[in-house]
């Protein structure tokens, strides 16, 4: 009788789960397997991934809607004070790819195709153009002896590039290994000389370049064969607990069961504690992400055109009921600029859940503590149900959020692979301003509409207007230092760094500011930057100004990072029009001079400036850029370029 009761529950709660799920517009595996390319994000009255407990006498019977989960509380940016805007020219540019419904790019459509609108109201369209990147064989420019630089490829011509992420902090062990297989599966089939790739991980040490942009397939085959896996963030965590600190509260494990023991108490007491660290554990998780995207994003600022990011993960790391759902306390900060640095790149993630098709079902689960009887474990399956659910939503959320598309329940991940890479080969460029008298914070909810039949269009589906994302000086300093211990070169401002001898008056200088103290082992280092004027803009009528330099020299042999030497400078103020020509025909230079005692060192140049100069073209000119001109999207341009080691004699 115990065994058919418990299998009635079991079918209870199996039905319920497939209900929800079904309700759920693409949600869930809702739609087409692999699918998710459906509308726009809207919040969800989703049920919690922790059953909230109900010890009545009532719950020990059949299933009540007490029993039955709750939404977890989330944090939302419009919930955030009044935006500030730095600017009150704020040009918005979304890309948009149109195809047709066999995924054929569909090319010359017009500008009066198109018609945008945010937040339900039409916009005026004031920048359209039609981009077909370059699929050229990538050939690098190497620099000249004693010469470094940030940017490799031509910055000129839009290219489409695709970058995969392996991501060993949110993706289970075992399907690691999968993911490695169908990528080379995915790269020895479909991949020809004519695509640019990259392949990072993501590991909880942080982002690792594995192959930098490349159009040589067998070279990222044979490194991909060579990888192993990483331990995720969750290891050793069960999936109830992770259901359970995903809705933020632990209290869902003590579920109703037999009459207490002392041994199922004991149990509870500890997955009350896992749960704690399993919140820990998620919060590195979302720190870890989100500056891998922004390390990403930073590398490919610089080159023009949209790029695809194939995000080979198995969960997105905090829940997300509506495109507006931020983290919270610090991690909103972060998580905000990487939003807006991956759409300043243009960048579009492709979320592909390499887990497959996932059977969630306790008694498949190896790793489950215990198992649950009588109602508690209806209880257990519906948290399962609803966690993996809430994970496939969210990947489908934030891939809309970006202008990608999310794949999931199913095991094609090579043909997922392909399609998400496919994207990027042409698009239209739209562009309109943004109105700066709604200080409102919060998600401005974009929809693209083509006049043309037959068509499937993909753009993303809003941005976050907040202070982070509309006012750059409040993440300079975080910025700076981000870029400076990034493995990535950031290509925002394309960089060319020299060494050259000092000059006698910077000799003269640090004399000056060492004086009696000065070390006369230590010897001056000279190094030039060079940057191209249509690298860098001005803003507004009086033509201001605003980069700061650093560089940063580390002894090889300093394993806590300590600076041997360190340079700051900010250049800000006005330029007359006479400097402003200057600066567009012969670009920017700045020298300056480290004090170095014998030995090797690590040694890096950044620049951080403001506005960024958007919209890029192909065809720069002197008075502007092509379509728009004197119109900035509000944040800062990063650029950062690493020596080999500098040996002082």
């Amino acid at each position: 009788m115990l065994r058919k009761h418990l299998m009635i529950l079991m079918l209870v709660a199996g039905a319920w789960s497939l209900s929800a799920s079904a309700q759920k517009p693409g949600g869930g595996g809702g739609g087409k397997p692999g699918g998710g390319g459906g509308a726009g994000p809207t919040p969800r009255p989703t049920p919690s991934a922790a059953p909230r407990p109900n010890r009545s006498p009532s719950a020990m019977g059949s299933p009540s809607s007490a029993d039955l989960p709750s939404a977890p509380i989330t944090q939302h940016a419009d919930q955030e004070s009044k935006v500030e805007f730095r600017t009150e020219t704020v040009l918005v540019q979304v890309p948009v790819v149109v195809t047709d419904k066999s995924g054929n790019h569909i090319h010359n459509l017009a500008k009066d195709n198109f018609r945008v609108f945010e937040n339900g109201k039409e916009q005026k369209v004031a920048a359209f153009e039609e981009i077909v990147a370059n699929n050229s064989r990538v050939l690098s420019n190497p620099p000249q002896p004693g010469e470094f630089s940030n940017i490799s490829l031509d910055s000129r011509q839009p290219r489409s590039v695709t970058v995969v992420a392996l991501d060993t902090v949110n993706t289970p062990f075992l399907d690691q290994a999968y993911a490695r297989k169908e990528l080379v599966k995915y790269l020895a089939n479909n991949v020809d000389s004519s695509q640019t790739l990259g392949l990072v991980i993501i590991s909880s040490k942080g982002l690792r370049v594995v192959q930098g942009l490349t159009s040589d397939p067998t070279a990222l085959l044979q490194i991909l064969k060579k990888l192993s896996g990483d331990l995720p963030e969750m290891h050793n965590l069960d999936t109830d607990v992770e259901a359970a600190a995903a809705a933020g509260d632990g209290s869902g494990l003590l579920m109703a069961s037999d009459p207490i023991t002392t041994q199922s108490t004991l149990s509870d007491f500890i997955s009350q504690g896992d749960v704690l660290y399993a919140q820990f554990k998620q919060e590195n998780a979302i720190e870890t992400t989100m500056r891998a995207f922004l390390g990403i994003a930073w590398s490919l600022s610089g080159i023009p055109g949209r790029k695809s990011l194939i995000w080979a993960t198995g969960a997105f790391p905090f829940y997300i009921d509506s495109p507006s759902t931020v983290p919270g306390g610090r991690l909103s900060v972060l998580y905000e600029r990487a939003m807006q640095v991956l759409n300043d790149a243009e960048i579009s993630v492709y979320p592909v859940d390499v887990r497959g098709l996932v059977n969630y079902s306790p008694a498949a689960d190896v790793t489950a503590r215990r198992a649950a009887n009588g109602p508690a474990a209806m209880q257990q399956l519906m948290a399962r149900s609803w966690l993996q659910n809430a994970k496939i939503d969210t990947l489908r959320d934030f891939a809309e959020m970006t202008g990608g598309r999310a794949f999931y329940n199913t095991n094609d991940l090579a043909g997922s692979f392909k399609r998400a890479a496919d994207d990027s080969s042409s698009y239209y460029m739209l562009g309109y301003y943004l109105d700066t008298k709604n200080n409102k914070p919060g998600w401005r909810q974009l929809k693209v509409k083509v006049d043309h039949k037959n068509t499937e269009v993909r753009a993303r589906n809003g941005f976050l207007v907040t202070n982070t994302t509309m006012n750059p000086e409040l993440t300079r300093i975080a910025d700076i230092g981000f870029a400076l211990t990034s493995p990535f070169g950031a290509t925002g401002i394309p960089v060319v760094m020299r060494w050259q001898e000092a000059k006698p008056e910077e000799k003269k200088e640090l004399d000056a500011k060492s004086g009696e103290k000065k070390d006369p082992t230590k010897k001056a280092v000279g190094f030039a930057l060079h940057m191209p004027g249509e690298a860098l803009t001005v803003e507004g009528t009086r033509n201001q100004m605003d980069v700061d330099f650093v560089a940063l020299a580390t002894a090889a042999t300093a394993k806590d990072g300590t600076a041997a030497d360190e340079i700051k400078q900010t250049l800000k103020g006005s330029l007359s029009a006479e400097n402003v020509a200057k600066l567009r025909g012969h670009g920017m230079s700045y020298s300056n001079v480290f004090e170095l005692a014998p030995g090797k060192y690590q040694v890096r140049f950044g620049t951080w400036s403001v506005p960024a100069a958007r919209p890029r073209r192909s065809q720069p000119s002197m008075g502007g850029y092509r379509g728009v001109d004197r119109s900035y999207i509000p944040s800062a341009v990063i650029s950062h370029c690493q020596t080999k080691v500098l040996g002082i004699g």
